[in-house]
Parts: structure tokens; C-alpha cells; sequence
């Protein structure tokens, strides 16, 4: 018999969390970041063994009343359909009790993986709408989690995949562009919460990049304090990743380039006929490294005060074996000549591999409203225009596809529901017009 109660021991709920492949965004570190919503957590029992958790995120919205986010969904055998018919009871009767207007779950099961159905997400689908859970199918009223995301699988048959593994089966232009970083004067470190905390203008190298990358920083860091509130809330499994171009390094390096073309310049004469390829091949590459490397300097010269200019920077989050980059993006300075968004995301890829993650999660891409299948389930998701090149950037990276079965809700309270549904994004769009043109 299955039972159910409010969790008290939060140790106990992370670390079932941790064992059973949850997210983050589950566990009660999550409760110091989200500090706008009141959190909740429920474990649920087979006896006396723990087989479900679930954190609840409770906010009060106007006119829509209070609306409950099982965040992640529940952590549980999604397979075990009498496990899921008892939670949805439960549920259903908190929700009364609490009068809650609706309780919404968005559960991390594939319905399809590039493009392929995944049985067990038709599955799920078909299970929760028995139970009376109602699939969001309006994927512009998504708050939270996105439907499709790109993961990188870093074990193959349960053995560990290495870097250079994964980097042979990436597009060709990630390839090269990889190796260019640190021909190029880039240079990479990592920070900690405790770095930041102690040099704060290591996340102001982070939020000018951010600020760059499509005037993203009011997102990223909003309320100014976000990205340091994530670092802290996790710290010891997530780090902020910031690529610098370093102007001295560079030149450091066009030096030992023109050394290497005056060393064959000076072979050159009286050399055999296979020699002399092989010296003006040499003589070529460095011309025309060099006149990347002016490029360089020329877009770099406005920044005279800064030898190292933070060119790229993502911050990401490792917990039961995911990688998660949150956020990430390039500075509009030399972003062509070095490539540094490349660079910064195998670093991070590397980050992932090194703490022993089963998968990198490149993050999500938005997606065109769809059509529903005939089986109810979600149709094809299409990346929206805007999106679309950040989609064919991350697939570069030889990332599987998983588009997932979307947010269902149990409703509550009918009308407020309707309140929430429809008026909470046109006025999510009216804000977000306004403060444009405030700006």
C-alpha cells in the first residue's frame, strides 16, 4: 500500500533524489534560489521504502489564486502505473484541501529522441490522461521547463566516453574551432560561489557577456542577484566557466609564429623540392594566421585598459549525474576570430565528463506552438526562427534530441484555471512590452 506525507528529513529526500537521477530543480537547495514560492516537499512509501519525492512550489497569483508547480515532476518509477494512480489521488485531494487552483508537473520522460517515439512517453501520456491530468499543449504558456532539450550521453554500454571520443563525433567546424582556442590567445578558468563573493567583478565579466549575447543579462541575472544566489544555493557542484582573450598571450604566440616563418624563410633557399613545400606550407599558415591575428588586434584595440577581455562565459550545474548549462553565451568582440563559444562549450563538456556525469544537458531550445497527434500526445517541435540557430549550434556538438511530453495539469478550481491560462501571459507580454520601452 502505497502512503504519502510531507517530508521533514530533507537529507533523506536529496539524497533519494540523487540516487534515483533527479534534477536540481527537486531538490531543497532549490528552495534558496526560488525564494518568491513557498516549498513543499512529499515523499512517498511502499511499505516502508521510499519510491517517490516530489518538491511542490506553492505561489499566489492575481486573479488565478494559488497555483502549486510539482517542479521536475515526481522522482518515481514512471513505469508503476499503480504508483502513479495513488500519487494522482493524493494530489487530487491536497488540492481540495488546500484550494489550489491547479497543480502542475511537467515530467522529464522523452517522447521523442531525434526524432523517434519513445514508447515509454506515449506511455506516461496515455496513463496521466486516464487519471484526468490535462496536457498543456500551448507551449508559449511554458513557465519553466521546455519541452525539448539536447542532451550529450557521456557513457556508452556504461562506460565512461572521453572528450576526445565525443569530439570526433562533432561537426567538423566544432572540431577546428576547438582547436583554435588556445592558438588564438583564450585562455579559461573557473569559479567557485566563494570566488565570486570575493572578487564580485568576476560576475560582472559574466553579465557583460550575457549582455551581449541578444541583451540577455535582465533574464539571466534578474533581480541582479540570480547567478550568485545559484552558485551559493549549489555550491560544490556548479561552477561559472569564463573564457578570456589575453592580448599578451596572443601576441606571445604571434611571436613564436614569426620565429617559426623566419626559420623556414631561412631553410628555404638550396632546400630539396619536398622540403620546400613542406617550408612554404609553413611560411602560408603564418601569413595567414597573421592576418587573423591583426584582425584581432584591431577589434581588441578599444579595450586598452583590459589585457584580458572576458570573451565568453557559462555557468552550469552538476547534481545526480547531469551536467546542466543554465546559462551561456559570447561577447560581441572577436566572437568570429577565436570562436570562443565553441571553446567554452567543450570546457564545459570536459567539466561534465571530469565530476563522472551519465549526461551533459546543453540546455533547451524554444519551439513553434505544435499540432497534437491523433493519440493526444504532442506533434513535431520545430525551433521558433530565433531559435533555430542556437539549435543547429548545439546539434553541432553531435547531441541527441529529446523532446519531452510536456506540463499536465490537475485542475482545481475550473475558473480560476481559465484566469491563469489566459490572462497570465497576455499580461507576461504586456510587461515585458512595457519594460522595452522603458529601457
Amino acid at each position: 500500500m502505497f502512503t504519502f506525507k510531507e517530508e521533514h528529513d530533507l537529507a533523506a529526500f536529496d539524497a533519494f533524489l540523487e540516487a534515483h537521477g533527479g534534477q536540481y530543480i527537486q531538490c531543497s537547495r532549490w528552495q534558496t534560489v526560488k525564494t518568491t514560492w513557498k516549498c513543499r516537499y512529499i515523499s512517498g512509501f511502499d511499505g516502508d521504502e521510499r519510491v517517490l519525492a516530489v518538491l511542490i512550489m506553492e505561489r499566489l497569483l492575481p486573479a488565478a489564486g494559488k497555483i502549486w508547480y510539482g517542479s521536475g515532476g515526481p522522482v518515481c518509477d514512471y513505469g508503476n502505473t499503480a504508483l502513479l494512480e495513488a500519487f494522482t489521488a493524493f494530489i487530487r485531494a491536497e488540492v481540495k484541501a488546500n484550494g489550489v487552483t491547479a497543480f502542475i508537473m511537467d515530467p522529464p520522460v522523452s517522447l521523442r529522441i531525434n526524432g523517434e517515439t519513445q514508447e515509454q512517453g506515449v506511455a506516461l501520456h496515455k496513463t496521466l490522461t486516464n487519471l484526468g491530468y490535462a496536457l498543456n499543449a500551448n507551449i508559449q504558456n511554458y513557465t519553466y521547463k521546455q519541452p525539448v532539450q539536447l542532451f550529450i550521453p557521456l557513457k556508452e554500454n556504461g562506460a565512461p566516453r572521453t572528450a576526445d571520443q565525443i569530439l570526433k563525433k562533432c561537426d567538423k567546424g566544432v572540431r577546428y574551432s576547438i582547436r583554435l582556442g588556445t592558438q588564438r590567445g583564450l585562455v579559461a578558468h573557473s569559479y567557485t560561489y566563494q570566488d565570486i563573493a570575493e572578487n564580485p567583478k568576476l560576475m560582472d565579466d559574466f553579465i557583460s557577456v550575457m549582455r551581449d549575447t541578444g541583451e540577455r543579462d535582465d533574464f539571466v541575472n534578474r533581480n541582479g542577484d540570480y547567478c550568485t544566489k545559484l552558485l551559493q544555493a549549489f555550491d560544490g557542484c556548479s561552477d561559472l566557466k569564463l573564457v578570456y582573450y589575453d592580448k599578451t598571450f596572443d601576441r606571445q604566440l604571434q611571436a613564436e609564429r614569426l620565429r617559426k616563418k623566419a626559420d623556414a624563410l631561412a631553410q628555404l633557399p638550396g632546400a630539396h623540392e619536398k622540403k620546400a613545400r613542406q617550408l612554404q606550407e609553413i611560411i602560408d599558415s603564418v601569413d595567414k594566421q597573421t592576418e587573423h591575428f591583426e584582425k584581432r588586434m584591431e577589434e581588441a584595440e578599444a579595450y586598452t585598459g583590459d589585457n584580458e577581455i572576458c570573451v565568453a562565459g557559462g555557468l552550469s550545474i552538476y547534481y545526480a549525474g547531469m551536467g546542466s548549462c543554465l546559462f551561456g553565451g559570447t561577447k560581441n568582440v572577436i566572437r568570429n576570430n577565436t570562436r570562443s563559444s565553441h571553446y567554452l562549450n567543450y570546457l564545459r563538456l570536459q567539466e561534465s565528463i571530469e565530476r563522472g556525469c551519465d549526461i551533459h544537458d546543453l540546455g533547451y531550445v524554444f519551439v513553434e506552438t505544435p499540432e497534437l497527434n491523433d493519440d493526444g500526445t504532442l506533434g513535431a517541435l520545430v525551433p521558433t526562427d530565433n531559435f533555430k540557430g542556437i539549435y543547429d549550434f548545439k546539434k553541432s556538438f553531435s547531441a541527441d534530441y529529446h523532446e519531452f511530453i510536456g506540463e499536465y495539469i490537475l485542475v482545481g478550481n475550473k475558473l480560476k484555471y481559465y484566469a491563469y491560462a489566459q490572462l497570465m501571459p497576455k499580461a507576461k507580454k504586456a510587461k515585458i512590452k512595457l519594460i522595452k520601452k522603458l529601457r
